[in-house]
C-alpha cells in the first residue's frame, strides 16, 4: 500500500464528470477517480474548510465515529474492475467496512485520516507524471485553488 494525497477535484470536459485526483507521497504517479456530483462537492468542501450549517451525510458519518469512540485508522483503495474503484473503511477496532473511495476519501479528510493506495491500483490505473510536466499539474493545483464547490451542482431545468 502507498499513501496519497487528495490534490483536488475538477470537471472534466466534456463530459461534465467530477474527478478526484491522488498523488503518491512518495512518488510522482497521480490517481484520477471519476466521481459523483454530490461526492465531488463533499470532497470540496472539505478541503475547503466548509463548514455546513447542518451536518452533510459525511459530516454525520464522522460526528457518528466521534460519539462512539471507534475512530477511522486509514481509508484503502484496495481495486479497480473495469473501471470501478472498490476501497475499505478501516477502523481502530480492526473492523473492515467496504465503501465507494469517494465516499471514504471525504470522511477521510473530515476525521484527518490517512488515505493508502494499493500498489496493484496504482500500476493499473496510476499516471506517471515525469518532472517536465509537473508545469501542467501546478496549472491543475491552480486550478483547484479557483474552484468552489458550486461548480459542481447539476444544472437546473433554467440552466439548461
Amino acid at each position: 500500500m502507498r499513501e496519497v494525497d487528495v490534490m483536488g477535484v475538477r470537471v472534466e470536459m466534456p463530459s461534465n464528470q467530477p474527478i478526484v485526483l491522488l498523488r503518491e507521497v512518495t512518488g510522482e504517479r497521480y490517481l484520477p477517480i471519476w466521481i459523483g456530483a454530490v461526492e465531488a462537492t463533499a470532497i470540496a468542501f472539505a478541503q475547503q474548510g466548509v463548514i455546513p450549517p447542518r451536518p452533510l451525510t459525511h459530516d454525520l458519518m464522522k460526528d457518528v465515529l466521534e460519539a462512539t469512540g471507534n475512530a477511522l485508522s486509514e481509508v484503502r483503495i484496495t481495486d479497480v474492475k473495469d473501471g470501478v474503484f472498490f476501497a475499505l473503511l478501516v477502523f481502530e477496532s480492526g473492523a473492515e467496512v467496504s465503501a465507494r473511495p469517494s465516499d471514504s476519501i471525504a470522511l477521510a479528510l473530515r476525521t484527518g485520516t490517512r488515505i493508502l493506495c494499493a500498489e496493484e491500483v496504482l500500476d493499473e490505473a496510476g499516471l506517471a507524471v515525469p518532472a517536465e510536466q509537473e508545469d501542467e499539474v501546478e496549472a491543475f493545483r491552480e486550478f483547484l485553488d479557483h474552484v468552489t464547490p458550486e461548480d459542481f451542482e447539476a444544472p437546473t431545468d433554467s440552466d439548461q
